[in-house]
């Protein structure tokens, strides 16, 4: 049996597989999250096989709560939901030891396949999400990527300096960079700029 905890905002999708993962394979959802705070608290409080986690959550992304789950886990096997495989999440990913990547097209037989797979300690990223992520042609740095996808979820510089532990003169230096690479005035058109080309 293998026991996992489901994160995704999408209720019906979170839903969905909560009904059917365990339909499709020896598998036990020990609990469900809606956002990435409650996907760090159900990790450490269950300790599943496999956390299930979707990469776009509010309040905190998956990336976000992948870093948080490692600090206190490093051992947690992390299966990666994603619509867009965008450029660097992919290699942020990995650098964070996530060891699965599927599409959140894929059917639940496939991603209960794949939550087996890595259960055993093998590998996984869907050939359509590599395909996407090998092309880059992002100009921005991991930290303006970072600065820029909490400042597209509504976060203050303060907010954003705290969350990242830096100062917040350092947080406005990566967004006057990023708005001078996306020839944008201000860090929202920048933000959303930096969305409509994949990039966060």
């Amino acid at each position: 049996m293998t026991t996992v905890v489901l994160a995704d905002d999408e209720a019906l999708l979170r839903k969905a597989l909560a009904s059917l993962l365990p339909l499709e394979g020896e598998i036990t959802v020990l609990a469900e999250a809606d956002d990435g705070e409650a996907a760090v608290r159900a990790t450490l409080r269950h300790r599943p096989d496999v956390l299930v986690i979707d990469l776009e959550m509010p309040r905190v992304d998956g990336l976000g709560a992948v870093t948080r789950i490692r600090d206190v886990l490093p051992e947690q096997v992390i299966l990666m939901l994603t619509r867009h495989a965008r450029p660097g999440v992919l290699r942020k990913a990995l650098k964070l030891g996530v060891q699965g990547f599927v599409s959140k097209s894929a059917g639940p037989d496939h991603i209960t396949s794949v939550i087996k797979a890595l259960h055993a300690g093998r590998r996984w990223i869907d050939p359509d999400v590599s395909a996407l992520a090998l092309v880059d042609d992002c100009p921005l740095t991991d930290r303006e990527v970072e600065v820029l996808r909490a400042t597209g979820h509504g976060y203050s510089v303060a907010d954003i300096a705290g969350q990242l532990h830096l100062a917040e003169g350092t947080v406005r230096n990566y967004l006057s960079h990023a708005m001078q690479k996306t020839q944008t005035r201000t860090r929202h058109e920048a933000a959303r700029y930096a969305r409509e080309h994949d990039w966060l």
